[in-house]
């Protein structure tokens, strides 16, 4: 009662639960879907509580000493506490430290419950019981059929995490870069790089992708990239794009977005995903992406909804991490673990509630005068879903 007492919001039960000052009988950490949804399904029968309860429960506390509750060691700063060490939101310091508070623990622990594909987007099924990692690669799939490119090409992978892009790509032939601001992920995609024998075709650096010197790709893909970028920064991170392509390029942009259509979108998360797992993390509506895609000189050509597919991901990595719970402990400890498994389960919870969707973009780049960009669109289009 100290959490909820100091901090009478969600802070305070997230604080409750990852210290165990309560517990849910039967409860598996690693995955608390179940749990979740059941108390969505009795939340009809709880009344809210009244200035006067709130001032008996207060009361009874105080009249034993309040005590200031302590902070789980996993919590990082506030928004607030970050501005004031100089972190203003998407700068490219900030960025780097906060990319490096979320992926820069343990390759391990990734692998727990990504599983070998290290893909840490949602993947595409073909239906409910595809496997996690046959559903991954048909994402793959998925995005370099869109962007059509072809052996001996280039492509940029913004935000390109652990690799699994860049060497999917380098299997084609296609010469691919993949830049990220987490040294933890560089130096596994080069590791991987190496151990297939592909040096010649991809590379993976760590990089702002504003400081990318190349330009003139034939295509990029930014796979769950922009929810780091800022949505006050989206234009400008397409006209950025833009710059990169060469004329009749392809852009695939695959994001999370919130489900309504309002102007400018919700920026900011909420403060437990603020505070404990993606700091300034920042999510727009798709009818704002796509008019930002468009403003930057981009054809849209395509995009589509991936909702439910990405409830279905997150269930595929809650099963993991339970199945591999005493080595994600060991990795990371058991605080950080928990926080995991309750991060998933709630946004699987959200995804199927229809809280955040996840989009997928395909832009092209007209030519120099101003045209489409030359190659055949069919009415019904190439690639399967």
């Amino acid at each position: 009662m100290y959490q909820l007492l100091a901090h009478p919001n969600e802070i305070g039960i997230v604080r409750a639960y990852i210290l165990g000052d309560f517990d849910v009988e039967g409860i598996d950490y690693a995955d608390p879907y179940p749990a979740m949804r059941k108390l969505i399904s009795l939340s009809k029968y709880v009344k809210p509580l009244t200035p006067a309860s709130i001032a008996r429960v207060s009361a009874g506390i105080l009249s034993h000493g309040f005590k200031k509750p302590p902070v789980p060691s996993t919590e990082g700063p506030s928004k607030f506490a970050r501005i004031k060490r100089g972190l203003m939101p998407h700068t490219e310091k900030a960025d780097s430290e906060t990319v490096s508070f979320h992926y820069d623990m343990s390759n391990e622990f990734y692998a727990d419950f990504l599983g070998p594909s290290m893909t840490y987007t949602c993947a595409v099924f073909d239906n409910e019981h595809m496997s996690l990692e046959d559903a991954q690669a048909n994402k793959l799939r998925l995005i370099l059929d869109k962007l059509d490119l072809k052996p001996g090409e280039r492509l940029l992978d913004i935000g390109c995490g652990w690799g699994s892009m860049v060497i999917t790509a380098a299997r084609r032939g296609i010469k691919a870069l993949g830049v990220t601001l987490s040294k933890e992920q560089a130096a596994y995609a080069n590791e991987w790089i190496a151990r297939e024998g592909l040096q010649d075709l991809a590379e993976v650096r760590v990089q702002d992708y504003r400081e990318v010197p190349e330009h003139d790709f034939d295509g990029i893909c930014s796979i769950g990239m922009m929810e780091h970028v800022g949505v006050k920064n989206y234009q400008s991170y397409f006209e950025e794009m833009f710059r990169l392509l060469k004329p009749m390029g392809r852009l695939v942009n695959h994001q999370i977005t919130i489900s309504h259509d309002k102007p400018h979108g919700k920026p900011g998360t909420d403060e437990f995903l603020d505070r404990y797992i993606f700091p300034d993390g920042d999510l727009g509506a798709p009818g704002f992406i796509e008019s930002c895609i468009h403003d930057a000189g981009f054809n849209v050509v395509h995009q589509e909804n991936l909702r439910q597919h990405y409830a279905l991901t997150l269930h595929h990595w809650n099963q993991n991490l339970s199945e591999h719970w005493d080595d994600a402990v060991k990795q990371v400890g058991f605080e950080r673990a928990k926080v995991w498994g309750m991060y998933m389960a709630a946004c699987a919870l959200n995804f199927e509630l229809d809280g955040i969707q996840i989009h997928q973009f395909l832009a092209a780049k007209p030519d120099r005068v101003g045209h489409p960009d030359g190659k055949w669109y069919p009415l019904r289009q190439w690639w399967q879903a």
